[in-house]
């Protein structure tokens, strides 16, 4: 019995013990293409190995379900002569959203290849960037450059059949000149019920929401901001405290100057990381799941770039271009670009 107990105690030991991960060291890799239509595709719903949807900027929603093999498209056009620039898509478990840019903004909801139009919102501001459900499915958000002096933000609490702007008064002020960036749907964060959102322009800041979008605070980064071009295009957190933004100037794409940041305190002071040094702008950043944290994707228009020390350091691993990448484990990823989908398995 003695001896029991002590195999018992000694397995409890050992897995309760948590070995720290070690990281992979990627130099080199290769991204199977496929030239799907002519959208540039900013907008992804990785779902597994053999399943993904994307959205399209000439109103096409795309899907594959062989991995690759053959795909569909569902085209969508509001009053029979507007095409809509989809640059966000979203998934509640059960249906898939899809929100355009420019006015009007047409959010739809894509079920069963057939498009419903939820919200529809008009005026000359109007552009929404990004759109995401929170862990529950049920509540959703999507934010959008300010038609008035704060953030465009819609939300959903019964799984995106209805969406209502957050009026003014209950959202940080935006200064002039600052916006967000409809570069790859991933300048939004949900973790929980907790949401990050990050902006660009005359300033390079991180709003946050802990209870579904009720509340916010408004926080500062060092990221390279000022103008237009500037600022956070992608953030990521691998839990409540602890994320990686990262952007630059899109107008010089093969500049690094104060690009990407980190935080350890759930967004309320940020540090910037590998200055100087490779990635140079990106539009989308990702921790790879199930890597501690270590190691994450960044990609671009300028290439791909790999850091297996949760961003201190970087390795360009592919030149291939791309807009957004989406890991659906540690092994494989989806990614999107202008006129293709590419397939990316360590």
């Amino acid at each position: 019995m003695k001896r029991i107990i002590v195999i018992i105690f000694t397995f409890l030991f050992l897995i309760s013990c948590k070995q720290e991960y070690q990281p992979r060291n990627i130099e080199k890799i290769t991204i199977k293409e496929f030239k799907v239509d002519s959208s540039s595709i900013r907008a992804i719903e990785a779902v597994d190995n053999e399943n993904l949807f994307y959205a399209g900027s000439n109103g096409n929603i795309g899907t594959t379900t062989d991995n690759g093999i053959t795909w569909s498209t569902l085209n969508i056009r509001y009053q029979d002569s507007i095409i809509p620039n989809f640059r966000s898509l979203a998934f509640n478990g059960s249906d898939y959203f899809a929100l355009s840019i420019g006015n009007p903004a047409l959010l739809y909801k894509i079920s069963e290849d057939e498009a419903t139009l939820q919200y529809i919102e008009e005026d000359e501001k109007v552009f929404y960037d990004a759109l995401t459900f929170f862990d529950d499915n049920m509540h959703g958000i999507a934010v959008g450059d300010p038609t008035d002096e704060c953030a465009s933000i819609i939300i959903t609490e019964d799984g995106g059949e209805t969406w209502n702007k957050i009026p003014c008064e209950n959202l940080p002020e935006i200064i002039e000149g600052e916006a967000f960036f409809a570069a790859s749907n991933t300048n939004i964060k949900t973790i929980g019920s907790t949401v990050f959102i990050a902006s660009g322009g005359s300033k390079a800041r991180v709003l946050k929401s802990t209870n579904y979008g009720k509340t916010w605070q408004i926080f500062e980064t060092p990221i390279i901001q000022g103008n237009g071009p500037q600022g956070i295009y992608s953030i990521d957190f691998i839990d409540d405290k602890n994320g990686i933004a990262i952007g630059g100037d899109y107008s010089k794409p093969l500049e690094n100057k104060a690009n990407k940041a980190i935080t350890t305190d759930g967004g309320k002071t940020w540090m910037l990381i590998a200055n100087n040094e490779n990635p140079n702008y990106k539009s989308c950043v990702q921790y790879v799941p199930n890597t501690n944290g270590k190691e994450v994707f960044a990609v671009g228009k300028t290439g791909v770039s790999f850091s297996n020390n949760g961003g201190l350091t970087w390795t360009e691993v592919s030149k291939d271009s791309y807009y957004a990448i989406q890991f659906i484990d540690k092994n494989t990823a989806w990614l999107s670009g202008h006129q293709k989908i590419g397939k990316l398995e360590l």
